[in-house]
């Protein structure tokens, strides 16, 4: 699990407070101030810090990806299109450079007048002499495969088929491009997306992502695995007769958590099981020799988000052999050189790394490592690697420095764009710092208000983050990052990376098995302590918040302790024993919990906020997207409703069709100003 104005469905404005009378006194003054707050916060002024940041985060142009051609020489990138407003508008757009030239990037696209489309997910062919595509530009909002030589010249449309396609890639052979493709898709992929609403009788009701090809001689389009099978990832064999990929019967959103590894045969289309995990796996690769398919494996707690150890395993089948055991980071990323070794993205407590590893003697050799985040688009530290293995394309960026397409060698990348040179940020310096609790080394960055002054004390706010199967690193905040807007305005921020995070190996990822709240939060606990202890921080103003999993620790947190002043949790878990029944991806809790709720009932009660509610004495502002499938609106709902019977001041805002990530810009502005007016009324001094 992870992780406005107008749209809000429901603001449910509830102070409740004891039956003393100070204490509706103060439950009055609590209202006036949040009230007050918000409003002030939702005046345009050009020089308020809250503005300030906002225009900030919005204003740094993104990218979905970046590929380098086989070759080494190209370098592609997808680049995010923002409107008058600077906000996103959901179009993007095509990039094509030499990698070793100055010369400006050159536009490639399926739009015959340059408009403004959704294009991206690009793919080289095998010789570098050709880029295929996914664009909307014949019927916005369904995509369509295209071809353009990068010379470059005209697109050529290669399918015209309804649903959703993704993840094109070219066989070995340069003859054919798989696709996936989810017919009659109603929504995109994945379960952070806005759940389609249902009605009526309720069934299960699938929409499987299929693995189809293309023959660019003949334009063929072919749906070759099964109907019944949701294919999560794929990969060409060396000899384009074969592909592994991982995949599970039924439920795409639910069941990649039970996804096998399978060969499926090209000509047949017949899918043979070689691999069933005990964990999860992710990133399928071949090797250049055809042998050994490698992945990565272990406890993962959401689809997009990959952490865990190297595997191999013959392509035939058989016993699975860990590359990387006793390996004190978690693999992100990975794929093959021509001389069969694995280059590998790595979490490293919080910094990022690329290393390689000689899967034949487990020798691990580090390439890179810095604070701050690679990516060629995906979730985590990774590359676009080339054909020699040594030559990459990455997006970087940091807690300073806003993301910017570079390639090179690993480690020795050049800058190709410049985009984003003009914008700098709005919030003070980030520090990876370092405590110990329960025996485990623990990281985590404290993020300094704009403006420090050393002489000051501060009110802190800790942010947890979602997952647990991730962990915080320095990387250029997205728009909807409410925690950075604290700092901005006058907060230190603490992000830590409890066990459970990925970045110390896997004994410290499953570290929290079956005991959620208990030593994570001991972590987190220990870190403020020693963000106390470094900086100048006001013991009696600190905050809380976090979204999906960290929503869950805001709850379980006040649950525990009144240490916190005031609390922001966003799409949080109450009560784990009806969040099971509830919920869209049920199968991720079974790894972590042993058993399911309905053979063991306790183990769920013991890590649910619901079970110590009566504890609770906290402030707490709760948010949640109407369609949120991960977290469900229920959770919040029935934390909300314990709150106020209580009498605990309280407020639930409920934001319409959105989901576990939200997608609307005026809604992530809002959920910003929302919390900042929250943590401001109840823990900065009056002006």
């Amino acid at each position: 699990m992870r992780f406005l104005k107008s749209s809000v469905v429901a603001i449910l404005l509830l102070f409740l407070c004891a039956a003393t009378n100070s204490s509706a006194q103060n439950k009055s003054t609590s209202k006036q101030a949040v009230e007050a707050r918000l409003k002030a916060a939702e005046k345009p002024k050009s020089s308020s810090p809250l503005d300030s940041v906002l225009d900030t985060l919005f204003a740094a142009r993104t990218f979905e990806q970046t590929s380098i051609s086989p070759d080494g020489k190209k370098v592609a990138w997808v680049e995010t299109l923002a409107g008058k407003d600077g906000a996103p508008t959901g179009n993007t757009a095509i990039y094509l450079a030499d990698r070793e030239s100055d010369a400006p990037p050159k536009r490639v696209t399926a739009a015959p007048t340059n408009v403004a489309r959704a294009e991206g997910s690009v793919a080289w062919s095998p010789d570098s002499k050709s880029l295929a595509f996914l664009s909307d530009a014949t019927k916005p909002g369904q995509l369509q495969l295209y071809v353009v030589a990068t010379a470059p010249g005209p697109a050529k449309k290669l399918t015209t088929v309804k649903g959703l396609l993704a993840t094109p890639r070219w066989s070995p052979d340069g003859k054919t491009i798989a696709v996936l493709f989810t017919e009659n898709a109603t929504r995109a992929a994945g379960p952070l997306v806005a759940e389609t609403p249902e009605t009526g009788e309720i069934k299960d009701a699938f929409f499987e992502q299929r693995l189809a090809l293309i023959d660019l001689a003949t334009g063929e389009f072919r749906q070759i695995s099964p109907a019944d099978t949701y294919i999560y990832e794929y990969d060409w064999s060396p000899d384009s007769s074969r592909f592994a990929v991982t995949a599970a019967l039924g439920n795409g959103d639910n069941n990649w958590y039970i996804a096998e590894l399978y060969t499926l045969n090209v000509a047949l289309g017949l899918m043979k099981s070689i691999y069933k995990p005990p964990l999860q796996i992710a990133n399928p690769a071949w090797s250049p020799d055809g042998k050994k398919i490698a992945f990565i494996s272990g406890l993962m707690s959401d689809e997009p988000s990959v952490g865990g150890d190297i595997y191999t395993i013959s392509a035939n089948g058989g016993p699975a052999t860990n590359a990387t055991p006793d390996m004190k980071a978690s693999a992100s990323w990975l794929a093959w050189t021509p001389e069969n070794k694995i280059v590998f993205g790595q979490f490293i407590e919080g910094d990022a790394a690329v290393a390689a590893v000689d899967p034949a003697t487990s020798r691990i050799d580090q390439l890179w490592r810095g604070q701050e985040l690679v990516s060629a688009g995906l979730w985590g530290p990774n590359l676009s690697l080339a054909r020699d293995g040594k030559t990459s394309a990455v997006i970087r960026s940091s807690f300073s420095d806003p993301p910017e397409i570079w390639a090179g060698p690993i480690g020795y990348w050049r800058q190709l764009t410049h985009v984003n040179a003009a914008v700098k940020p709005a919030w003070g310096e980030a520090k990876s710092i370092h405590w110990k609790n329960d025996g485990y080394d623990i990281q985590g960055w404290l993020t300094y208000p704009s403006d420090f002054n050393p002489a000051k004390k501060y009110p802190l706010i800790v942010e947890v983050h979602g997952g647990p199967g991730a962990a915080v690193q320095s990387e250029w905040p997205e728009p909807s990052d409410f925690a950075t807007a604290l700092a901005a305005v006058g907060y230190f921020v603490l992000q830590p990376n409890p066990r459970g995070s990925f970045g110390q190996g896997e004994a410290f990822t499953r570290a929290n098995v079956k005991d959620f709240g208990y030593g994570d939060f001991r972590d987190i606990l220990a870190g403020v302590d020693e963000a106390l202890r470094i900086a100048p921080i006001d013991s009696n103003r600190l905050g809380l918040t976090g979204w999906s999993y960290g929503g869950y620790m805001t709850m379980w947190g006040v649950t525990q302790t009144n240490r916190f002043k005031a609390a922001m949790a966003g799409a949080g878990l109450a009560n784990f024993q009806s969040y099971y029944g509830e919920n869209k991806i049920d199968q991720w809790m079974i790894p972590f919990f042993g058993k399911s709720v309905y053979d063991d009932p306790e183990v769920y009660a013991k890590s649910s906020p619901m079970t110590f509610i009566k504890k609770v004495k906290t402030p707490t502002l709760i948010i949640v997207g109407d369609s949120d499938g991960e977290c469900p609106t229920p959770q919040s709902y029935e934390f909300w409703h314990a709150l106020k019977t209580l009498g605990v001041e309280t407020q639930l805002v409920v934001y319409e069709h959105e989901g576990h990530h939200f997608s609307k810009p005026e809604h992530q502005r809002d959920r910003t100003r929302r919390t900042v007016a929250w943590f401001d009324a109840h823990l900065q001094p009056s002006h």
